[in-house]
């Protein structure tokens, strides 16, 4: 409370004018931000005349600290020190003003269009039931980077936002990603020492033991605890530790793979393949992965190709790929290539050109999917090349999924498991195109 309290007085001070504040549900963050230091600079610092905006995810809750700050205007303790009138005509749920042209807006995220204003504090703009849902991510991104910034007055207006980490896509993580010029005062539950915060106004974590709990008197190690175990591995890492991707990893843990240097020896190779819709930054990538099964059914992560392709690109990268594998030792079955958008283009060319590819129709959602290939990895049945460029960073995308920023990498994973599970052992020495991928 006191980290905060002296990030807003900076704001106050005109120090700083954009703060992201990252804590634990139940740390008064809304109470401080959005209804005791707007009612501290309408009064005891004399600026009656700042306009506040304050916006949450939803209408209700936006309203619901406008009004607690208005009833806190309009208190008599409140009027005895600083006799701050409301003005009749603009005296409303939605909105309230003072005889100095100040006001208090209460919005939606999504409604933040009409009025500007000194302040606007962006308090929790996704509820934790929509954390992983890819539309409103895309949509809360939009809204906070091309209508949040055009609701300030001016250059020394100030905008903070205030939440609990949901994913790495969420609002924070946009602000992190782009760098943006924000002020990031983050405080997990349990003390970090590799992630000890230090701000620009000079405060810093003053924790010492891995584990110290932030706020003891408040949350005990019992109630955290039960905290975590309620929450699970996602909501804990994201909303008490303030990182979306748990440390060791999520569905998928990192110590769940091994790894070959000398090739084992293959029933046969097949490839899959994920192709991104968009060659955008913020996109995902294209990947083609060749995998095979090992004579005692384990999947085998050969090679990988992972960039981002335009179309005439993306065919020249997967015909290369198979000739590569093709031309390479042992037996290898098709190319296996999700049926949408420039999948589909891939899928008909290669065709015409006497390659073997083969569509596949994933029908259950990537985290079903993810879900159903962990136990196999967990049986410790995914090898991958030890001394690949390219490892680390797909071991890094599997140990933060689901809620990591990219996932190109898993889905042919996911695929690849699910084909080395099912597919016929049949040993020959020439390309054995199989029936379409079954729906999953």
């Amino acid at each position: 409370m006191d980290a905060i309290c002296l990030h807003l007085e900076a704001i106050t001070r005109g120090e700083i004018t954009r703060l992201l504040i990252n804590v634990p549900p139940g740390s008064m963050k809304s109470l401080l931000c959005n209804v005791f230091w707007p009612a501290w600079e309408w009064g005891p610092q004399n600026r009656p005349d700042l306009r506040i905006i304050g916006t949450a995810h939803e209408e209700g809750l936006a309203i619901r600290d406008s009004r607690l700050m208005r009833e806190l205007i309009r208190s008599e303790w409140y009027r005895n020190l600083w006799p701050i009138d409301i003005v009749a005509d603009l005296d409303g749920k939605m909105e309230f003003g003072n005889g100095s042209y100040g006001f208090r807006l209460a919005r939606a995220f999504k409604s933040m269009t009409g009025r500007r204003g000194d302040r606007v504090v962006l308090d929790d703009p996704i509820a934790a039931s929509d954390a992983n849902s890819e539309a409103i991510l895309e949509r809360s991104k939009i809204i906070f980077l091309e209508t949040l910034p055009t609701r300030v007055n001016n250059e020394k207006s100030a905008i903070v936002v205030i939440m609990q980490r949901l994913n790495e896509k969420d609002t924070s993580g946009v602000i992190l990603d782009m760098e943006l010029p924000y002020v990031h005062l983050c405080i997990p539950m349990r003390f970090n020492p590799s992630r000890r915060c230090t701000t620009s106004i000079g405060w810093t974590d003053p924790r010492e033991k891995e584990g110290e709990l932030m706020f003891p008197e408040r949350f005990s190690e019992d109630e955290v605890v039960v905290l975590e175990k309620t929450l699970g591995p996602y909501g804990a890492a994201g909303q008490l530790q303030q990182s979306p991707s748990p440390r060791g990893g999520g569905i998928i843990k990192e110590a769940w793979f091994q790894y070959w240097s000398n090739l084992p020896e293959l029933d046969f190779k097949f490839i899959t393949a994920d192709t991104a819709q968009k060659t955008k930054e913020e996109n995902d990538y294209s990947v083609f992965q060749c995998w095979g099964r090992s004579t005692s059914g384990a999947a085998i992560l050969i090679d990988q190709a992972r960039g981002k392709w335009e179309a005439p690109e993306l065919l020249s990268i997967g015909r290369q790929f198979w000739m590569k594998h093709l031309n390479a030792k042992g037996t290898i079955r098709g190319m296996y290539v999700e049926d949408k958008i420039s999948g589909t283009g891939l899928i008909q060319t290669l065709r015409r050109e006497g390659i073997p590819v083969l569509p596949i129709y994933r029908q259950r959602d990537k985290l079903s999917r993810g879900m159903d290939s962990a136990p196999f990895i967990a049986s410790g049945n995914v090898f991958l090349p030890k001394d690949a460029a390219f490892v680390f960073d797909f071991v890094s995308e599997a140990s933060s999924f689901p809620t990591g920023a990219h996932d190109d990498q898993m889905d042919p994973m996911f695929d690849a498991i699910q084909m080395v599970q099912k597919m016929p052992s049949i040993r020959s020495n020439n390309v054995i195109p199989l029936p379409v991928v079954s729906r999953w």
